[in-house]
């Protein structure tokens, strides 16, 4: 993660265009079915209309239509650390696969983070609120986040400046977002028709201007016309710290200064050793990625910078410096150097380091002069597959031929059985609400809460870096989706609008899409030989899914955020990590820790931890949690009464206390993980139940109680299921990477009171994760194939059958005579899928906009 600049002008990393070559048509699976689309409460035109396009990839493609051009300068990105023969067919129906929609101090319960606001119809009046009971849960509108802005900067007693430019020592606006309703309330609006909850907005602001510095988070409403504002609070009633605030654009400019200075002493170091520079540079840059926490204790502000060359995939090219510096104090003049690290060794300021150099006592690594046409961090094709099959032309496409089969309207998004809503939040990014299946709803909420990655490494930089992704914004980085590449182009893209560290929305393009994906596996199927060389029948369902998609680019890593919905009522939730890997400078000592990747380069080993909020409502709110498990039994054979039977039998165990239902990791999960409602059964007697299954193989990144450790006490356990309550609506904070020794959450406390779980509103958290110990392969990014993890919600005797039975398509095949030379073929879609849609031209423009 890190600064984009370095002696070039500030602002972020250029980016080389790619090359394409010919096209040809491609081969395409193809999706049916019909669908609408209603505008969301002031949102862009989804989309995100883009200049710039290329060769379409022929009939496959998606339908093209003209494209908005971008305009304008390109703003600076924020800096910081830096996916049959003959036959007759039975008479069938065609159907509609839809189902009828039936001041001081202060803080918040909880970060929601900060706005995104979803749009796609063209020509709508934003101000026009969806005609959803999802709406109680759309992001604000770009209107809302500049009324909240414009009446809090109108509080005199606020004392608010604009964020841009200016002091650290000044009060300012640092996030709004949307306040989600308590669910008290909001069941009242959906379940018993009581009134909307009074719609409000989340305010952070950074009291910098005050002799004791402080972060205050606000409820400001009622929108769209706020009148008043009152103090949010933390669990606990503690302060903000000042120091554990996240980094600004403001501050990494100053701090972008001070190193301009700190490296002007090692000007002909960095010149001879590198080719490159930082200060007074011009086409030949250092920048920096910089790490964190800050420190090593609460009220620090220490930060080690790594240097590297600025060319495209600087992550991969560090040169082997790495400076601390102090910038805790408001006053950029007191910002001092504390520790130099070159090379191996270890300098108290960069006038000794550059005083040794000229005396030849210190231990030179030169690196190669780059070449920019052959750099090994790009994209740019190299080498060649050995079997000379095509890869020049266009791959596969996922096609709607006769229509989209979801519906969206505002916020709420229905595939077959499923209806829910969703937004976008900035600090976390995806958070679902009102999951429901057939009108029944399965969880109230289901949400991103933190990514981490915490690194070992032979430099001061690696051994420091703890990267703990809420403090970085993490859901506000959602940067453009690439039709075809991102996602299918016949998606659905919507815009979102961020309010953080701005004192204007931006308008990230296209940073949402939806799409039915043909799971190339059948949902089910059967072949039902009569072991003769025929068959009775053959009956299949094909497989599909709809998937609800953002990523979020926190400097070096890209992850990939999927929500799928199936339509045997399963919801699988899933992370793929891709990008660059957050490389240092390699040292013999290094291999300790990773795999050398380059001739200066070492891959840092890391484990990555995601958590999710689950907030399960079984056929109501009153549910109960039992983990089931096999044992084995030792017992008489009743039909050989001489003879013994050893079987599996199923073992039981319901969990009655959070503390039963905490799972720890390093120990083995019981394989199904059951959460019922005990006074509703299905037909054959059974409690109706949804079960989570891990997709994972998370392990420890640190001691239980270690220091940094105690900011991410939820990454103690694979699951752990609490009671409901409002002041712990969530696991980590904004807060918690800068100061993980005192974090403002602590997760180990929504369990410790160890209170009663049976017949309660419960909350399962799931923490899901892998070890990544990086290799040449990892160059120049990641790939995303074995590196996915998530969990799924399975429906376990909650329905009486498989409920996408339902599905209108299944094929049944049926030999009418022995010869199998008639078939009988029942069907209830066309014949035929038909062609694809019309070609459109690949466009991408990659801004983000004030407004």
């Amino acid at each position: 993660m890190g600064g984009a600049w370095g002696g070039a002008p500030w602002g972020g990393p250029t980016r080389g265009g790619a090359r394409e070559g010919g096209q040809r048509p491609c081969p395409c699976p193809c999706a049916l079915g019909t669908g609408d689309a209603e505008p969301a409460p002031g949102l862009d035109p989804g989309g995100g209309r883009q200049r710039g396009q290329d060769l379409a990839p022929g009939p496959c493609n998606a339908q093209g239509g003209a494209e908005e051009p971008g305009g304008g300068q390109r703003p600076a990105a924020r800096p910081g650390r830096g996916r049959e023969p003959g036959q007759r067919r039975a008479p069938h129906a065609r159907q509609d696969l839809f189902l009828p929609r039936s001041p001081g101090r202060m803080w918040p319960l909880r970060l929601t983070w900060a706005l995104a606001v979803l749009g796609i119809a063209a020509g709508t009046d934003p101000t026009v609120p969806p005609p959803d009971k999802a709406s109680i849960f759309a992001d604000l509108t770009p209107a809302e986040l500049r009324a909240v802005r414009d009446f809090l900067m109108g509080r005199p007693e606020l004392g608010l400046s604009p964020s841009r430019g200016g002091s650290l020592a000044q009060n300012t606006l640092f996030l709004v977002e949307l306040l989600p309703p308590k669910k008290r309330l909001a069941l009242r609006h959906l379940d018993k028709g009581g009134p909307a909850p009074r719609r409000q907005a989340r305010a952070v602001v950074f009291f910098g201007g005050q002799a004791e510095p402080n972060i205050t988070e606000f409820a400001v409403g009622p929108l769209p016309r706020p009148s008043s504002y009152r103090p949010l609070r933390f669990k606990g009633r503690r302060t903000v710290p000042f120091a554990a605030r996240p980094m600004t654009q403001l501050e990494y400019e100053l701090l972008h200064r001070a190193l301009v200075r700190a490296t002007e002493p090692l000007y002909r170091l960095l010149r001879d050793a590198t080719g490159f520079w930082y200060h007074n540079c011009t086409d030949r840059c250092l920048t920096f990625s910089d790490i964190a926490p800050r420190g090593l204790a609460p009220g620090e502000r220490r930060s080690w910078f790594m240097l590297q060359r600025f060319v495209e995939g600087y992550f991969l090219h560090p040169v082997g410096l790495e400076i601390l510096i102090d910038h805790r104090d408001p006053d950029p003049r007191r910002w001092a150097v504390q520790s130099v690290w070159y090379n191996g060794q270890y300098f108290s300021s960069p006038q000794e380091l550059a005083e040794r150099y000229e005396q030849g006592q210190v231990a030179v690594a030169r690196l190669d002069d780059h070449t920019s046409q052959l750099l090994f961090s790009t994209y740019v094709p190299r080498g060649r597959f050995t079997t000379g099959t095509p890869t020049d032309v266009h791959g596969a496409k996922v096609c709607e031929p006769q229509g989209r089969r979801y519906r969206l309207r505002g916020n709420r998004l229905e595939y077959g059985g499923w209806s829910l809503a969703f937004r976008l939040r900035s600090s976390s990014g995806l958070q679902l609400f009102d999951l429901r299946f057939n009108e029944e709803r399965v969880a109230y909420e289901v949400s991103v809460q933190e990514a981490i990655a915490f690194y070992g490494g032979d430099t001061p930089a690696a051994m420091q870096t703890k990267y703990i992704d809420a403090g970085w914004g993490m859901g506000s980085v959602t940067y453009e989706l690439a039709p075809g590449i991102d996602c299918p182009e016949v998606a659905t893209y919507l815009d979102a609008h961020h309010f953080y560290d701005t004192d204007r929305p931006v308008r990230f393009a296209r940073a949402v899409c939806i799409f039915e994906l043909p799971t190339g596996v059948p949902l089910r199927r059967h072949f039902n030989s009569n072991f003769q060389g025929g068959y009775h029948f053959y009956a299949g369902l094909e497989g599909h899914a709809l998937v609800l998609r953002t990523t979020s680019t926190v400097y070096n890593y890209d992850y990939i955020w999927d929500f799928l919905l199936y339509p045997n009522g399963v919801m699988e939730a899933k992370v793929h990590a891709t990008g660059f890997i957050h490389a240092t400078f390699y040292t013999p000592q290094g291999r300790r820790y990773g795999s050398r990747v380059q001739s200066h380069v070492l891959g840092n080993m890391h484990t990555h931890l995601v958590h999710y909020k689950v907030d399960l409502d079984i056929a109501g709110t009153g549910n109960s949690f039992e983990t089931v498990d096999l044992s084995f039994e030792n017992i008489s054979n009743p039909w050989s009464p001489d003879a013994r039977v050893v079987q599996p039998w199923l073992h039981r165990r319901p969990r009655r206390s959070e503390r039963q239902a905490a799972f720890p990791l390093g120990q083995a999960l019981p394989r199904y993980l059951l959460f019922s409602n005990p006074r509703q059964q299905n037909r054959w007697g059974h409690a109706r139940s949804y079960r989570i299954q891990h997709s994972s193989h998370a392990g420890r990144v640190l001691p239980r109680g270690w220091r940094e450790e105690r900011g991410i006490s939820w990454g103690r356990y694979h699951l752990a299921v609490t009671r409901h309550h409002e002041n712990e609506a969530v696991s980590s904070s904004l807060y918690t990477q800068n100061d993980p020794w005192e974090p403002l959450v602590n997760f180990e406390s929504f369990i410790r009171d160890d209170e009663n779980i049976e017949d309660q509103d419960l909350v399962a958290w799931v923490t899901v994760g892998f070890l990544h110990i990086p290799h040449a392969e990892d160059v120049p990014n990641t790939a995303t194939p074995g590196n996915a993890v998530g969990f799924f919600l399975r429906p376990f005797n909650f329905f009486d059958e498989d409920p996408s039975v339902a599905s209108l398509s299944p094929v049944i095949v049926r030999p009418l005579d022995q010869s199998f030379s008639r078939l009988e073929v029942q069907r209830w879609t066309p014949d035929t899928p038909g062609p694809c849609v019309a070609p459109g031209p690949f466009t991408y423009n990659g801004t983000y906009w004030p407004e």
